[in-house]
């Protein structure tokens, strides 16, 4: 039998909303009670995700938020803005937010000032600044919020990549679209990243422009009177700068995974305890799969993403490489019916650095929807085996929950969650000691690892003085940007305190008047 109908062939688990102890669990880890939401679609590529997206904003009458890391000046990138300037021009209050990284190398001025002559709200994260030298975070979330009803949330950017081009196929991502009271939570999420960003200033809203009758206070099971009876119960996993909540759910949801972890990521360079997870889920019989790309946009990134590869195979781990132009999706389902899309990838980047934006949803049918694109995807995959076996490994056969929370118990009390070495380090050395045979994929991670150190030690040896000025940029850096801020928080305090002064001889000057 193959991968698509094992899949298709697994019933459904529960019902329809979330046994209390995953719920509480959920909002713990989340800092979100949840909230109901309707006409939840699963849509799949630009082909599905854009024309749903333009629809919205062409119907907007009130007020569009737009936030996404990458905004091309290019043939899409140009299709979204006139839909954007004509509702600005019709008085619809529009903002638009990208991210200075992603997107200075492929927008432009000229772009930007179109948008602000319309009308539209424009502002940037994270524009490069001598004040700013933690250039790294940057704001990645894909959101359109639409008259505070309509929210959709993706791993698509705003590029021609996502439609295809030259001849080339667009690459392969997912976004989730859905109405009613959880899009306060999504409107919430836009605030936050738009107050951390430069740019224009908040414009009004329409006169006519209508509240939310539920303000945006909603919590799970909280239907009457706005919910229809097709709500599902969703929450909105933000991810902060130093915030370590959708790390968290990551590992809660391999940690209660009871048959099957689906798992689609662009970018996979786990941290050491979430391989451990996924090997110890696979060890107590959960079928975990894994779909990264088999060619990616980041070249060199491949040669690490293959390091992990034998020891997630050889622990039960399946890996499946996409055979397409780019695979860019970011997405998980457990046990059919506890699914997470958007923005996160599985690494340190997206889990402790970065803004990102997720929508969790706990529901049985759009979790079968969920593994119906998973299989439909392997259908496009290649599973990666190792060089010395034939097939994919024996999965163990399914322990019951409380088994597998004994084994969890046995591994924290030994101390088992360990800190190892790297997985770079045990390519390069079982490649120098000859441990163990190398599989044509490590073989070519630990060519490329080594390409890339000979090329730096070159480098260093011809141009010596690089590693210093870089060490001294970077240091100089820092010191300025620490004296900026020493300057304007002492401002900031002197400012304060004459506001405080002027209030003060006002009050008194008032209490000496007489009656």
């Amino acid at each position: 039998m193959d991968d698509a109908s094992v899949i298709s062939s697994v019933p459904p688990v529960g019902s329809s909303w979330p046994a209390v102890g995953l719920a509480d669990a959920l909002g713990r880890v989340l800092a979100d009670p949840g909230a109901p939401a309707h006409d939840l679609r699963l849509l799949r590529d630009g082909g599905e995700n854009y024309p749903a997206w333009l629809a919205a904003i062409r119907g907007a009458r009130e007020r569009i938020d737009f936030e996404n890391f990458i905004v091309a000046d290019d043939e899409t990138g140009r299709v979204f803005a006139e839909a954007l300037m004509e509702r600005a021009r019709a008085g619809v209050r529009v903002r638009f937010l990208y991210d200075w990284l992603g997107s200075a190398a492929r927008s432009s001025r000229g772009y930007r000032r179109a948008l602000r002559e319309a009308g539209v709200a424009v502002r940037v994260y994270g524009p490069l600044r001598p004040s700013r030298p933690h250039w790294f975070v940057r704001d990645h979330r894909k959101l359109l919020t639409v008259d505070g009803t309509r929210g959709f949330v993706s791993g698509l950017c705003v590029s021609d990549h996502w439609t295809g081009r030259d001849g080339v196929a667009p690459w392969r991502d997912t976004g989730i679209a859905l109405a009613g009271p959880a899009v306060a939570g999504l409107d919430a999420a836009f605030a936050e990243t738009w107050a951390e960003a430069e740019g224009d200033d908040d414009p009004p809203l329409p006169e006519n422009a209508a509240t939310p009758a539920h303000g945006g206070e909603v919590h799970v099971g909280d239907f009457s009177p706005f919910a229809p009876p097709d709500a599902v119960p969703v929450r909105i996993a933000h991810g902060r700068p130093g915030d370590r909540r959708l790390y968290r759910l990551d590992l809660l949801a391999l940690a209660t995974a009871r048959s099957r972890a689906f798992l689609t990521d662009s970018y996979f360079l786990p941290t050491r305890a979430y391989r451990e997870a996924l090997l110890d889920a696979a060890r107590c019989g959960v079928d975990v799969r894994l779909l990264v790309p088999g060619a990616n946009d980041v070249p060199t990134l491949p040669a690490f993403v293959r390091t992990a590869y034998r020891e997630l195979i050889e622990g039960g781990v399946r890996v499946y490489e996409w055979t397409g132009p780019m695979l860019h999706a970011k997405t998980a389902v457990f046990d059919g019916r506890l699914s997470r899309v958007g923005s996160t990838n599985l690494n340190p980047a997206s889990w402790f650095g970065n803004y990102e934006l997720d929508v969790v949803v706990d529901d049985p049918g759009f979790g079968a929807a969920m593994e119906a694109m998973f299989a439909q995807d392997l259908a496009g995959a290649t599973e990666i085996v190792l060089a010395d076996k034939r097939g994919a490994p024996a999965l163990p056969r399914p322990v019951s929950l409380d088994a597998r929370s004994g084994s969890l118990a046995r591994r924290f009390a030994q101390g088992r969650w360990r800190e190892s070495a790297a997985s770079i380090g045990r390519v390069v050395v079982s490649a120098i000691a000859q441990r163990k045979p190398l599989s044509r994929l490590e073989a070519a991670s630990a060519a490329t690892l080594a390409a890339m150190a000979a090329v730096a030690a070159v480098a260093v040896a011809l141009w010596p003085g690089i590693l210093g000025f870089t060490v001294s940029v970077t240091l100089g850096w820092i010191a300025l940007a620490l004296f900026i801020r020493l300057v304007r928080g002492r401002r900031r305090v002197r400012l304060a305190e004459q506001r405080l002064a002027a209030q003060t001889r006002r009050l008194l000057d008032r209490l000496r008047r007489p009656d």
